[in-house]
């Protein structure tokens, strides 16, 4: 199975790779999500590891039960042959109503077919109020004319 784009990456390449895994991420679709992974991929998310597809799907899944109404932003900080590192933020609240804004990097380092091997998740949870909210999009993905990261200052 492929998944274009493939390493090395250009700029132009790197930023499509991640704009496709923040659309997925936000599809809230663990299924979906699986599939952009190698079947032993490995990852590191905070403290907790988690290898193989399998797994992955299990995390996203716990996951986005407990962050609910999530909206993702990502941006390409850097990349080089067939590794991207990205910063992002993510919103969510928990089921108390308290909304949190996620800040973070992560390390992907892909296959030669496109497929993420390496996952490395560092992540920051900041709680704030609901009128603190900046990514106000319906459910799904980011619409092409919001801003992104460094447009809206984070």
């Amino acid at each position: 199975m492929s998944r274009p784009p493939v390493p090395p990456f250009i700029a132009e390449t790197a930023a499509q790779k991640a704009r496709m895994a923040e659309d997925a991420w936000n599809s809230r679709d663990p299924a979906r999500v699986a599939l952009a992974y190698t079947p032993d991929s490995r990852w590191r998310n905070r403290a907790e590891f988690v290898a193989g597809r399998a797994a992955i799907e299990a995390f996203l899944t716990r996951k986005w039960q407990r962050e609910l109404d999530y909206r993702l932003i990502k941006e390409v900080w850097a990349f080089r042959d067939n590794r991207i590192a990205v910063r992002f933020a993510y919103e969510w609240h928990d089921d108390s109503g308290q909304w949190f804004r996620s800040y973070g990097n992560e390390n992907w380092e892909f296959d030669e077919a496109g497929l993420m091997r390496i996952r490395i998740a560092s992540i920051n949870d900041s709680p704030m109020a609901e009128s603190a909210r900046k990514f106000h999009w319906p459910a799904g993905r980011r619409p092409d004319e919001h801003p992104g990261l460094s447009d809206l200052g984070l």
